[in-house]
């Protein structure tokens, strides 16, 4: 119940400031533009466009390839195989994306969430695993042709004790079929980033 409320507050609020506001008969006869003004702004807001459908490619099941490189690019990466889909959710406000596989000799499974904010006007992610209870978020943008997101966030480092490491993310969508995500540790030298490579083809 706590959670509604605080999730209302936001909305209520910015209704009754527009109720509040002094309105002339005119305007009550009219259905109070200020209210009618309020509540487009909030539905423009809360209205999936552009942005989201050019996260639409994405949707669908994929076989997941992860290589990692957790001794440094010279050195022979560990390679996985998994199964990925994305599908949309909320009314096509973020794609859910399921992720299962195999790490270290362990089933692997993880829960992400693509998105993009209208009003802060960036792309979002979220991720969550069975590896880890760190919850792992980022927001970033897109280049021109919509086809190359990157991604900022925090991560610690559990076996350093280091905490708030920024890490990028990008994620490259090479056509309908085939894309790929990279994570990069900004700590490390330039051409020692990349830690992580997940390409993802699409299963048919």
């Amino acid at each position: 119940m706590k959670i509604r409320t605080l999730l209302f507050c936001p909305l209520a609020a910015g209704l009754l400031i527009a109720a509040g506001s002094p309105a002339s008969g005119q305007d009550k006869e009219a259905g109070n533009p200020a209210m009618q003004e309020a509540m487009k702004k909030m539905m423009e807001q809360a209205t999936p466009g552009d942005a989201h459908k050019k996260l639409d490619v994405l949707a669908g099941t994929w076989d997941a390839t992860m290589t990692i490189w957790m001794d440094g690019p010279d050195k022979p990466p560990m390679v996985t195989k998994g199964k990925t889909s994305f599908k949309w959710i909320l009314g096509g406000r973020f794609l859910e994306e399921d992720a299962t596989g195999e790490m270290m000799g362990q089933p692997y499974t993880g829960l992400g969430i693509l998105g993009y904010d209208n009003m802060n006007k960036k792309y979002t992610m979220m991720w969550i695993d069975n590896t880890s209870t760190a919850n792992f978020t980022a927001d970033g943008t897109a280049d021109p042709s919509g086809t190359t997101l990157t991604y900022f966030g925090k991560m610690d480092e559990p076996v350093t004790g280091e905490h708030g490491k920024t890490v990028k993310y990008v994620l490259r969508i090479l056509g309908k079929d085939k894309h790929v995500f990279e994570i990069h540790d900004l700590s490390m030298p330039e051409a020692a980033t990349k830690m992580v490579e997940i390409s993802y083809t699409r299963a048919h």
